[in-house]
């Protein structure tokens, strides 16, 4: 079977592996209005008192003059083809290893259920969020 349609939802996430917390939206385009709706998304999640340092690649959406970074905010920008200097990344990969690989969507409706179940498996499973996304490098 060969799926011909071209409609696409995208799942901006961010996930605190020390804290458990997480945010994700799902956005029908990638660019940076929805960037910023991410961004301030995440900071309704920084505990008051505290500041997050979120880990990017450097896509255009993530890095244009045009964002207005949430003061407790702090992107940090990763060097490029360094995936693996992202917990982000593994949560991409157990996304699409367990819930959204091989899959025929019948419409725009069926592909963002999918990634909202795909995202409430992974934040409602107890401590996968800390085990899949932890650095021992990183932690303080």
């Amino acid at each position: 079977m060969r799926q011909l349609q071209y409609e696409y939802a995208y799942i901006f996430g961010a996930v605190c592996p020390s804290l458990e917390l997480q945010s994700a939206l799902i956005l029908p385009r990638v660019c940076t209005e929805s960037m910023q709706e991410h961004l301030d998304d995440i900071s309704k999640y920084v505990p008051y008192g505290r500041h997050a340092a979120v880990l990017m690649d450097k896509a255009a959406w993530h890095t244009t003059k045009k964002l207005n970074v949430p003061k407790n905010i702090t992107i940090v920008p990763l060097p490029a083809a360094s995936p693996e200097l992202n917990p982000q990344e593994q949560v991409w990969q157990w996304l699409r290893k367990n819930c959204l690989s091989s899959r025929v969507f019948k419409n725009y409706e069926e592909i963002v259920d999918a990634s909202c179940n795909a995202w409430k498996k992974l934040t409602e499973t107890t401590g996968l969020i800390k085990s899949i996304a932890t650095r021992t490098w990183a932690n303080i």
